[in-house]
């Protein structure tokens, strides 16, 4: 456990301690987030802590690096270099988009080429197990596909809900440790110390906590696309390596649900389920997909009554809930996972209905 440990721990210290840095340099050089119709935050503040994040992750990468037990992975894995190099990709494309703005299609161009590097380096769903039909391979027809796929809707995802202070930094982590979790618990065949998906998880669940504290309501810096698609991409990279690798899983009682690929659409139902109905809401009015708005689910919670950071803490409450769900489908027995499941449910139910409450309460008084 102890290099994983060292590793995470120098991705978050990197992070805090890098931050401060970067915020005086988007200071200095007008990388600055105004206030406007579709945004939160009452005044302008730097961004650009996309880069303070990926300082991170390459301090991650370095300590693994040097470490005997990850040293092995990088000699017998190309995945952790396609990760810098994509990572490289993605952060370059999202901090000028920060600074000058980059159009859609082009933006999309990018995620594309930042997938492609990780499937050129192996980062790619090789075979997946489905209750009733065993383990499947997947031809390279089906696998890459898929693959790009999938990192286009966690990258996506990730920055969508980048909406409130410490949002996104919040729920990535939960996610990050959900994964590290599941894939320390299940392991991968072809390794036999830690895997991709166990650095990938432990490097972005160092940065992303690393950097909270300065990004946390009211946030003193923003990560922007940079940031936001940089930890979706670790997201996914982690997501895909550990899937991709699993074996059956060893709890019968609940095969069907035990689906390891519906691990994390579980694990980041939130902003999954944020971007569904974003899309579908857009073109019911009409509108492009990739036009934006205020009524995401974030904006929804500060409507109802939420505060800033209760709006973000209830969201991370969910992302738990949810993540700790998609864990007990795997590694526990169903009749706890049903009882786990009922108190999650009562949680979100209470949490959400609150703020009605006392809006209703406050009218009535009036």
């Amino acid at each position: 456990m102890l290099p994983y440990v060292l590793v995470f721990a120098a991705s978050a210290a990197t992070a805090f301690v890098a931050t401060p840095v970067v915020r005086n340099l988007s200071l200095r050089f007008g990388a600055i987030d105004r206030p406007g119709d579709r945004k939160v935050h009452p005044r302008p503040t730097p961004t650009l802590g996309g880069l303070a994040l990926w300082l991170a992750c390459l301090a991650g990468f370095g300590v693994a690096f040097l470490t005997p037990e990850f040293g092995r992975l990088f000699e017998e894995s190309s995945e952790p270099l396609g990760m810098i190099l994509a990572g490289t990709v993605i952060v370059a494309l999202g901090s000028y988009d920060d600074v000058r703005t980059v159009s859609v299609p082009a933006k999309v161009a990018g995620q594309v080429l930042a997938g492609g590097l990780l499937i050129l380096y192996g980062v790619q769903l090789w075979f997946v197990w489905f209750p009733g039909l065993g383990v499947l391979s997947l031809s390279p027809d089906l696998a890459v596909p898929i693959t790009l796929f999938v990192v286009l809707v966690i990258v996506n995802a990730v920055n969508l809900i980048d909406g409130l202070d410490g949002l996104a930094a919040g729920v990535t982590a939960i996610a990050a440790g959900a994964f590290f979790v599941y894939a320390f618990r299940t392991g991968a065949p072809l390794f036999a110390g830690p895997s991709p998906a166990h650095l990938f998880s432990v490097v972005v669940a160092g940065a992303a906590l690393g950097f909270l504290p300065h990004n946390f309501n009211p946030a003193r810096i923003f990560m922007g696309d940079s940031g936001s698609m940089l930890l979706g991409l670790l997201l996914a990279a982690a997501t895909i390596s550990g899937v991709g690798r699993t074996d059956a899983p060893t709890t019968p009682d609940v095969a069907a649900l035990a689906i390891p690929a519906a691990i994390p659409l579980l694990v980041l139902a939130v902003p999954l389920v944020d971007v569904l109905w974003a899309i579908v809401r857009r073109l019911r009015r009409g509108r492009p997909v990739y036009a934006p708005d205020k009524e995401h689910i974030h904006h929804r919670l500060l409507e109802i009554g939420h505060t800033h950071r209760q709006a973000v803490l209830l969201m991370y409450l969910w992302s738990a809930l949810l993540a700790s769900s998609a864990l007990a489908m795997t590694f526990v027995p169903s009749r706890t996972l049903a009882v786990g499941f009922l108190v999650g449910i009562a949680a979100i139910l209470v949490g959400t209905a609150v703020p009605r409450m006392r809006r209703a309460n406050g009218r009535v008084r009036s």
